[in-house]
């Protein structure tokens, strides 16, 4: 029997204003489709500029899409209100790229996961025995909710960051970039941890990188996003070892690896796959 989605995009559209007097309005994402099932990690993965972050800002209704439709367990929400925002995000929460920013350099540790638990009605009792609880679930300590967010390490910081956005018990949390500004061994920490997260609560995670050896980790399955267009989708093992569009082959190419030898001879191939697809181009304008 096949489960429904728990959050599907169809044929997203998104334009920004653009530069100077008068000028017409750029369209970042073309009619975008992707969907997301309960429990499952899709990974979504594109170099800079691709969109990728916009369509998670879409789904947080950080920005509004000019056509398409997003829905949530069936619910539209592209265009929801403030009100009908604040409602679903018991249910759709954000891990940040940058693990300090993201929170309250002001506020405890403690302060910082009650927080979201206290505005959704729970009582001081309940909110310090939840803030326990997830404290125990990204591998912090007790007594660190008396303390403040510089006094932690940045793979400590994003551990709370994680801890605040489970901390409503969400069934989706869109996680954007939540492990490039950390160093390798901690990312991989990091990484396992979103994992474990997930097999004991089951929660869906929509997974951004520009890094397809992070979301071959960490993803069910992989969506390509090239320059507002998605270009290639399908399970993380096939997508991340044998891609099929020259875009993704590119990526995959550009992913760093631990011996210099192979990491040299990889660039050398990019460099050749990049001038063969040049050169393609070129001829087929000429045609």
């Amino acid at each position: 029997m096949m489960t429904s989605p728990l959050l599907q995009v169809e044929d997203l559209r998104v334009s920004f204003p653009g530069k100077g007097f008068r000028a017409k309005p750029v369209e970042v994402l073309h009619g975008v489709s992707l969907d997301v099932s309960p429990g499952e990690t899709l990974g979504l993965v594109g170099e800079s500029g691709s969109g990728k972050t916009t369509i998670g800002r879409a789904v947080l209704g950080l920005v509004s899409p000019s056509g398409g439709n997003i829905r949530f367990a069936g619910r539209e929400i592209g265009h929801a209100g403030p009100k009908e925002r604040r409602s679903l995000s018991k249910d759709i929460q954000v891990v940040f790229q940058d693990p300090y920013t993201s929170l309250n350099p002001s506020l405890t540790i403690g302060d910082i996961l009650a927080e979201p638990l206290v505005v959704q009605g729970a009582t001081a009792k309940d909110a310090r025995m939840r803030v326990r609880t997830l404290l125990d679930q990204v591998g912090l300590p007790s007594d660190a909710v008396e303390r403040l967010p510089r006094e932690f390490s940045g793979g400590q910081r994003q551990r709370v960051a994680i801890a605040r956005a489970l901390a409503p018990e969400p069934r989706l949390i869109v996680c954007d970039e939540p492990v490039s500004a950390l160093d390798l061994s901690t990312q991989a920490r990091v990484m396992d941890l979103f994992i474990d997260i997930q097999r004991r609560t089951g929660v869906a995670y929509l997974f951004i990188s520009h890094d397809l050896s992070v979301v071959r980790h960490i993803s069910h399955r992989v969506a390509v996003l090239y320059r507002g267009d998605l270009v290639e989708t399908g399970a993380a093992g096939a997508v991340t070892s044998t891609p099929k569009h020259p875009y993704t082959q590119r990526l995959l190419l550009a992913a760093p690896v631990a011996d210099p030898v192979r990491q040299e001879q990889r660039r050398a191939e990019r460099h050749r796959l990049v001038e063969s697809q040049r050169q393609q181009a070129v001829q087929a304008g000429a045609a």
